[in-house]
Formats: C-alpha cells, sequence, structure tokens
C-alpha cells in the first residue's frame, strides 16, 4: 500500500497541487524575482546537482539567498557573511525554496519526503542513513518540523528514515500542517554553530 502511495496517488497529487501553485503564485514570484536581481544581483536561481529517489542526479532550483563574495585568493567567503539580511529573510519566511515547485512539477521531488542534500554526501551515508533515497526528496519533511538545522546531521537522518518507514497520506498532511506553523514561528532556521549547517562528513566520523 506504501508503495501504491508513493508511486501513484502521492505523485497525482504532488503533480497537480504544484501546477496549481505554480499558477496562483506566478505573480508573486515574479516579484520575488525582481527583488532577488535588484538585492542579491543576478543570476537569480540558484541551480545545484542534488541527489533525488534512488540517487538519480536532478537540477534543483531555489531563489538566491547570498552573495558571491570572495576573498583575496578568490575563494567564497563563509556563509555567515555572504548570507544577507536579505537573504536571511527569504529563508526564515522559506520563500527561497518556492522556485522547488518546478522540480515537483517535473517530479525530480514531492511536497513532502526527506530535504535533497549534496551530491558529495552519498559514498558517506551508512546503510540505513542511505534508506532516505527510497523516496523523492521533499520541499519539507520529518527532520524539518522536528527541528530542522537545529539537529545533529544524525538526528535528522533518523527523521529521513521513520518517514520512509511510515510514509502514508496521513503522515503527509501532518508534516505540511507543521510545517506552516514553523514558517509563521520561523522557527529551525540555522544551527548553533553555523548560518545555515555544519558540513557532514560520514556516519563514520560523526560516531567517533
Amino acid at each position: 500500500m506504501r508503495k501504491i502511495y508513493d508511486k501513484l496517488i502521492k505523485r497525482a497529487a504532488d503533480f497537480l497541487l504544484s501546477l496549481f501553485a505554480l499558477a496562483v503564485l506566478a505573480l508573486p514570484l515574479a516579484v520575488l524575482a525582481l527583488l532577488v536581481r535588484t538585492r542579491l544581483g543576478s543570476p537569480v536561481l540558484f541551480k545545484q546537482e542534488r541527489p533525488g529517489k534512488n540517487g538519480e542526479i536532478f537540477t534543483l532550483y531555489k531563489f538566491r539567498t547570498m552573495t558571491d563574495e570572495c576573498d583575496e585568493k578568490g575563494e567564497l567567503l563563509p556563509d555567515e557573511i555572504r548570507l544577507t539580511k536579505f537573504g536571511r529573510l527569504l529563508r526564515s519566511l522559506s520563500l527561497d525554496e518556492l522556485p522547488e515547485l518546478y522540480n515537483i512539477l517535473k517530479g525530480d521531488m514531492s511536497f513532502v519526503g526527506p530535504r535533497p542534500l549534496l551530491v558529495r554526501y552519498l559514498p558517506l551515508y551508512n546503510e540505513r542513513q542511505a534508506m532516505r533515497h527510497n523516496v523523492r526528496p521533499g520541499l519539507t519533511g520529518l527532520a524539518q518540523v522536528n527541528g530542522r538545522n537545529l539537529l545533529t546531521w544524525e538526528e535528522k537522518f533518523e527523521w529521513d528514515v521513520k518517514y520512509v518507514e511510515n510514509i502514508s497520506p496521513w503522515l503527509d498532511i501532518k508534516i505540511l500542517f507543521k510545517t506552516v506553523l514553523n514558517v509563521l514561528k520561523r522557527e529551525g532556521i540555522s544551527s548553533e554553530t553555523s548560518a545555515t549547517m555544519e558540513e557532514f562528513r560520514g556516519a563514520r566520523e560523526a560516531e567517533r
């Protein structure tokens, strides 16, 4: 039943809801794009390859929230410096995530599922953590409504796997409802030691 829900029912709901959302939000998206272009420059969209279901690579789209400031060696400055006040506002309201509606429409992502992380993390997961790729990545998920960037990597992955093991329409509805509440409260945007989230260095290193 879970496989049928994930493969057919959930995918159909994702397609219809993302199509509707893109149509309704067309004007707000255009305004946001203009604001990002004015405040942060070009390009407006941040594009990056991420692993999706079964580890298949796709291009993720988000509104950019950082500048391209570099040091004297030409290397990008730390996130804390490049993340502007305007960028922090976009993140706190999750507005930077709205272009991912296109990823959902295409079938790269779902509204609910484990967040798509970096491609270079793929060989670093242990067997249990790798289960997060058994479903499509999501715009939001159990980890996002239970601490988001305030969680350790191990806690985050446990929530991801718990979602995979218990996927259902009722769980998705519950997560979406909690997501709205968390966005309104602006909770869990940053970790305790970083503007975003620390680098994941592998399950074995984390266990030392």
